[in-house]
């Protein structure tokens, strides 16, 4: 560990480089772009970024500084709010010290000592992902109280020729949907007060040139870690700068801090590329698989899910039960989850959160009966909680009503018959964890599905301030506590589908349950929105009814099994419903999956660029032995043909076999009648041999297919 007396300070990765200016009173980035070699020097890059004074302007331009402040005169969104109760709103914290633990990862300290107030920012670069953490401590020197209402992670200067934002919004069983926009003067805004990481503003933002795409271009991305509220910035100054901001949004008064006290952000992590969208990706993919996803939970085959929930939602009964999980052991499965309902007064969704006892109504016998039949057909056991809620028609608020978050004056509103419980009460964590800890240690359960169905909309906690802080980190807490006394648990993150899919979760659990709607035409939209920040084996994906639930739309079972094989597979519906010919073709997605499972989670991403009416993505192995893409043609074509399928990420100058392994090859389909209803030349190529270079450069010519159809490719070296 060394203390810096240099003008700068370069961080190099694989492919980008980050160059800190620390000669001046306050730190700032001053290049974060492609890799640079020894022969740029700080100095040049210093003389190359002089500003003129400009009219009706300061004389010396303020630095755009990693954490400005209106008490050094910035006109911006300061990176740090605070206030006290004399003049802590004007704090100016100076660089005083930078200590360097080696050469990728440093603290900047400043510090204010007339307002008694310390800044330390942490940078560190992952050498081999190219991703870049930081995050912002915020200490209380003085004998002083001091309110933070805002603290940035990093305030991160970026280019003006990244005129495109793309943000993620959505909405139940709608979720990571992205929108672009051009960049303008002044500022793109997301908030989010909901309490958790939310379906409709996801903390994550990229920002790249017009001609970036998925092949080729530059790119940043950016990605707040943290499971509440949350507030996201990128602004375009009037003199022309720009900059991104994320943090955790703050309810007033919510962080205090006495003398010795501290606050420290969530991280942020962001990433550079000059390679185009999907490299951005697979470089966030890498970073999680390395530094987020437990090695145990890594090293293991992703198992084949069977959820009772569409097959049966309250209606338990435990010779359905054992019959659905024989059948599901049949078709390929490996894991079987036993969703709501199961615990003491949950016949529906009115009543029963909170009391966490085995339904002996329904298990008279408590759940050793069904997990003994469910691992005798060779799948591991899972039980579905919502530990956070509770509802008022229970035992549980019937003795203590005043466990809940909210307020005593304020009506708490009503949403799906549940409260929420304030974690950040001894009493209520205790129960909490007694409760799970004590299931856990009774039954061979070895997966959670951990879920939170409703908004923190009053999020006072019991000593009357804003709790949302306190209670993020009180669930983080007992997730970290359970996971120390039970390590081979593995648990889900949902919240009413992919409302908690956050870097900071996933520090704690070990799959994300994407989104509630299993219709197979809005999963991709949603999977490919998931891709952008988290890796395919983090997926929950499952093969839904045939008539979708919630969209009440018809799909193929060839549709929705195909779907799944590019995630961490399951299926949801009552297996008793099955056709024949579903059950071989779900059987034959189940075995594809499992032949190609280790490809799938631990290949780079390609998101193809493809006409509107066409879904495709391919997973390369990373010494580009094989592939694995995917084609779904999800409208009519604009022509009367299709256009190409052009594949992407092999060696150009590799032969590769290409052969089409969905839908599986019978008499009835393909290929004497032509695959669905059509006459096709697919015979023409599968199994042929052709270089790496016209697969992508040229592509492939798609068949005439009726809509709402896939083709499943798997390409090996020859």
């Amino acid at each position: 560990m060394t203390q810096h007396a240099a003008q700068f300070i370069a961080l190099h990765g694989q492919k980008s480089s980050l160059i800190l200016d620390v000669g001046c009173e306050t730190p700032q980035i001053i290049y974060w772009r492609a890799k640079l070699s020894e022969q740029s020097t700080g100095d040049m890059m210093r003389a190359l970024r002089l500003r003129q004074e400009a009219p009706v302007s300061p004389i010396e331009e303020l630095n755009l500084c990693i954490t400005p402040t209106s008490g050094q005169g910035f006109i911006g969104l300061p990176g740090l709010s605070l206030r006290g109760e004399q003049d802590q709103w004007a704090a100016n914290p100076l660089l005083t010290k930078v200590v360097q633990d080696n050469e990728h990862s440093l603290s900047l300290i400043s510090t204010d000592s007339a307002r008694g107030i310390e800044v330390v920012v942490r940078i560190e670069l992952d050498v081999e992902s190219d991703v870049l953490t930081f995050n912002t401590t915020i200490n209380n020197i003085n004998s002083q109280t001091v309110t933070i209402d805002w603290c940035s992670a990093a305030t991160i200067p970026t280019p003006n020729d990244f005129d495109q934002i793309v943000g993620f919004e959505g909405h139940w069983a709608g979720e990571f949907q992205q929108h672009s926009l051009d960049a303008f003067f002044g500022s793109y805004v997301r908030e989010n007060r909901r309490g958790k990481t939310s379906h409709d503003s996801y903390p994550a933002l990229l920002l790249h040139p017009k001609t970036t795409n998925q092949a080729q271009g530059e790119a940043y991305g950016f990605h707040l870690g943290w499971s509440g509220n949350h507030k996201i910035v990128a602004e375009k100054m009037a003199d022309g700068r720009s900059y991104v901001q994320m943090g955790e949004l703050l309810f007033p008064g919510e962080i205090n801090l006495t003398q010795g006290q501290s606050y420290q952000t969530p991280t942020l992590f962001a990433s550079f590329t000059d390679q185009g969208l999907s490299a951005l990706s697979q470089q966030f993919h890498q970073y999680v698989r390395s530094h987020i996803i437990r090695q145990s939970v890594h090293d293991k085959p992703r198992p084949v899910h069977y959820n009772t929930w569409e097959g049966i939602y309250f209606n338990h009964d435990l010779a359905t039960l054992k019959d659905l999980a024989a059948r599901a052991g049949e078709l390929g499965a490996e894991r079987f989850v036993l969703d709501d309902g199961w615990f003491n007064g949950r016949d529906d969704d009115t009543a029963g959160l909170g009391d966490w006892f085995v339904d002996k109504k329904y298990y008279p016998q408590g759940l050793t009966p069904l997990i003994d039949h469910v691992k005798a057909q060779g799948l591991e056991f899972g039980l579905w909680f919502e530990p956070e809620m509770v509802n008022p028609d229970s035992e549980l608020y019937r003795q203590h009503p005043e466990w809940i978050l909210g307020n005593e004056i304020n009506k708490q509103l009503d949403s799906r018959h549940q409260l929420v419980l304030d974690l950040s009460r001894p009493e209520v964590f205790d129960y909490l964890y007694e409760r799970l800890d004590s299931l856990l240690t009774e039954y061979d359960i070895s997966y959670i599905k951990w879920d939170m169905n409703r908004d923190l909309n009053h999020q006072g906690n019991h000593s009357g301030k804003p709790g949302g802080h306190n209670q993020i980190h009180a669930f983080y807490r007992l997730l970290d506590n359970l996971r120390a006394v039970h390590p081979k648990v593995e648990i889900e993150s949902c919240a009413s589908g992919g409302g908690r899919a956050d870097y900071g979760v996933l520090a704690r659990t070990d799959r994300v349950w994407t989104s509630d709607s299993n219709d197979a035409l809005e999963r991709l939209k949603i999977q490919n929105g998931f891709s952008y920040f988290l890796p395919s084996e983090l997926m929950g994906s499952h093969v839904g009814p045939r008539e979708c639930h919630i969209t009440h739309r018809t799909v193929s079972m060839e549709m929705r099994a195909s779907v799944t094989l590019f995630g961490h597979m399951g299926m949801e519906m009552d297996l008793r419903e099955l056709t024949d010919g579903e059950k071989v073709e779900l059987k034959a997605m189940t075995d594809l999956y499992k032949q190609h499972r280790a490809l799938v989670h631990s290949g780079d991403l390609f998101r193809l660029e493809l006409a509107p009416y066409m879904n495709g993505l391919g997973i390369v192995a990373k010494d580009k032995s094989q592939g694995l893409f995917s084609y779904s043609l999800v409208a009519c074509s604009s022509a009367s043909l299709p256009d190409q399928f052009k594949f992407a990420g092999l060696h150009k100058t590799s032969q590769y076999k290409l052969d089409i392994i969905w839908p599986i090859k019978n008499t009835d389909k393909w290929p004497k009648s032509g695959l669905f209803g059509f006459a096709n030349h697919l015979s023409a190529v599968d199994g042929q041999v052709f270089s790496g270079e016209l697969l992508m450069q040229l592509g492939m010519q798609m068949p005439l297919l009726t809509p709402q159809s896939s083709l499943l490719f798997h390409l090996t070296k020859v």
